[in-house]
């Protein structure tokens, strides 16, 4: 298959996919999954790998793949985003899977990726503390050689889909320098806790190791460059989704304006709820040039700002966006968009909770002034 599609096949993908969330993650659905065990519907995880072929995406063909880019990946994370859909797939797919890409090992990929591409094994990433930062100088946890293999102990935290996945891919500092880990989601010495947070649709977890076996993942010491790589992926991923979501709050704003009476006439004929549409509408656009800058880096198009610098510009751009469109969108649905029974608020519990993710401002805002020079 091509490596990249033309404008009418990524506009078929978008139908495809909008028109498969339609069905199976509207409201009714989001809000009964969010309560379940496992956060997501296995069902309907299983459809997207085997209907529409959504994990398989961007894997090689060797992997199980389809081997497109991150063009027909920003598609899908819009559509997601939109719909708020509830799964493992930024764990599993942009997470795990580009980790294990990064990681440049052979056999690791060929004993991870076929699992994660057919949807049968969900992963994840895990690499922050208490602190919730990525910096790879200070893993909060520990691998050390033992007669068996390798050992790990430590907690990390704010680990993506971290209480349910099958497969755990641990940075750990260790004598050789950061290094990458294979961790069954079953292993003994490993206790995962699932962690209450701002958005129920989005389940994190903290991960306790005592002594947990592990497999190292690509060079002893290269972890490093990986997880750089990763992150870089990750927020462009993120990017991707957050203007999915914007852009859903701006469409739900604009028809309730229409269709809101007050005082005899449409709510959108207010000059006040005219000029929070049109800032909405300014904030989604400009979000939608910065992942947009930031997927065209990512699938390596010439004459692109270096990726490194376009994600991070798209993660700050995109989160404080996507807070105000969400935010904007209870205003103008006024008392009923503060209310449980909405779903305003969950786009915006979404929104806050991604701009607090992969380190919140203080990490993305710093790597702009990196890439900077700053």
């Amino acid at each position: 298959m091509s490596e990249t599609a033309g404008q009418s096949e990524l506009d078929d993908l978008r139908g495809s996919v909008r028109d498969f969330l339609s069905a199976k993650s509207g409201e009714e659905q989001v809000r009964r999954v969010m309560e379940s065990e496992t956060g997501y519907d296995e069902a309907v995880w299983a459809q997207m790998a085997d209907q529409l072929g959504l994990q398989q995406l961007v894997f090689p063909e060797e992997h199980g793949g389809y081997g497109f880019g991150f063009a027909e990946l920003s598609v899908v994370l819009q559509e997601m985003g939109r719909a708020l859909l509830p799964s493992p797939f930024l764990s599993s797919v942009v997470l795990a899977g580009s980790a294990l890409l990064a990681a440049d090992d052979a056999a690791a990929a060929a004993a991870h990726l076929p699992g994660i591409a057919s949807g049968k094994t969900t992963a994840t990433l895990a690499v922050a503390g208490e602190s919730g930062s990525w910096d790879p100088t200070a893993l909060p946890v520990v691998g050390t050689r033992a007669d068996d293999g390798w050992r790990l102990g430590g907690a990390t935290w704010f680990v993506l889909d971290g209480a349910t996945a099958d497969l755990l891919l641990v940075a750990a500092a260790t004598d050789a320098g950061p290094s990458l880990f294979a961790v069954s989601g079953t292993a003994a010495g490993l206790t995962r806790t699932a962690l209450r947070t701002l958005d129920p649709t989005r389940r994190q977890a903290r991960l306790d190791l005592d002594g947990v076996v592990g497999t190292p993942v690509g060079a002893l010491g290269g972890a490093a460059p990986v997880l750089d790589r990763v992150l870089d992926l990750a927020m462009t991923a993120l990017a991707a989704e957050q203007v999915g979501g914007a852009r859903a709050c701006l469409e739900a704003s604009a028809a309730y304006a229409r269709d809101r009476v007050q005082f005899g006439r449409p709510i959108g004929t207010f000059q006040a709820v005219k000029h929070k549409c049109a800032d909405m509408l300014v904030r989604v656009q400009l979000a939608d040039a910065a992942a947009q800058e930031a997927a065209d880096a990512a699938a390596g198009l010439p004459g692109r700002a270096p990726l490194a610098e376009a994600a991070a510009v798209a993660h700050a751009v995109c989160s404080e966006s996507y807070v105000f469109a969400a935010a904007e969108n209870i205003q103008v649905h006024g008392g009923i968009g503060f209310t449980w029974e909405h779903p305003a608020h969950l786009y915006f519990r979404r929104a806050k909770s991604s701009q607090l993710l992969f380190g919140g401002p203080a990490g993305y805002f710093g790597r702009v002034l990196d890439r900077a020079g700053v």
